[in-house]
């Protein structure tokens, strides 16, 4: 068997990443390949997925997902795993085995699916599948050999949601992100503007409040 399909990977970690401009998280990848020839480098892809019916949840948590998998008396049929990301990197060469940080730029973006069920979630930990593949290049008859990761090599990894809600603090201390279309941010800052508040927050406040009649049920 040659070194490349004798290549593993295991997730070892997960932590946000430190200075990073855009939210970021950085998962410590494990990589082994068995055999005594060196692996001169690796051009790594991950699908990571999200795997939601491998972890129970709270009536809050159930609450916030109704939007992507309806009541829950629905979810053994609608809880199926979904992509979160694609990433990728570089490895450099190593022989026998080496460690490498692996680059998940993230999104808080409540449209995307993703964010929606991440969001939703209150403690525990979000059931992840990392599915690798890509290029290992290694010494060749003539000179340097390409050979593809095999299709099954994968790994399933619990991350902590305090780590997703340390990400979201350090990005977005105390607030979120919504994507709305042009009109409605133009009606919205003209309300603002004719009311004399000086945020959008304080305007999208007073319309729930507007909303709602003084006995808590929406009018």
């Amino acid at each position: 068997m040659s070194p490349a399909y004798a290549t593993t990977f295991a997730v070892l970690g997960m932590a946000p990443q430190p200075y990073a401009v855009t939210p970021i998280l950085s998962a410590r990848i494990g990589i082994a390949a068995v055999g005594e020839e060196p692996v001169h480098a690796i051009v790594l892809r991950a699908q990571v997925r999200i795997e939601p019916h491998r972890r129970p949840y709270s009536d809050e948590e159930g609450a916030g997902m109704a939007d992507l998998f309806g009541p829950r008396e629905r979810w053994r049929d609608t809880q199926r795993s979904f992509l979160w990301m694609q990433c990728a990197t570089a490895v450099p060469g190593f022989s026998g085995g080496t460690e490498v940080d692996l680059p998940m730029p993230c999104t808080y973006d409540l449209e995307v699916s993703a964010s929606k069920y991440l969001h939703a979630l209150r403690e525990g930990v979000v059931p992840l599948l990392f599915l690798f593949s890509g290029t290992v290049f290694i010494r060749g008859s003539t000179g340097f050999a390409v050979q593809q990761i095999p299709w099954d090599r994968e790994d399933r990894y619990q991350m902590p949601v305090s780590v997703w809600r340390e990400l979201v603090a350090a990005n977005f201390p105390d607030s979120g992100w919504l994507r709305l279309q042009d009109g409605t941010i133009a009606a919205l800052a003209a309300y603002k503007s004719s009311h004399g508040m000086l945020d959008f927050d304080s305007a999208v406040t007073r319309l729930l409040a507007e909303a709602t009649d003084p006995a808590g049920e929406p009018t």
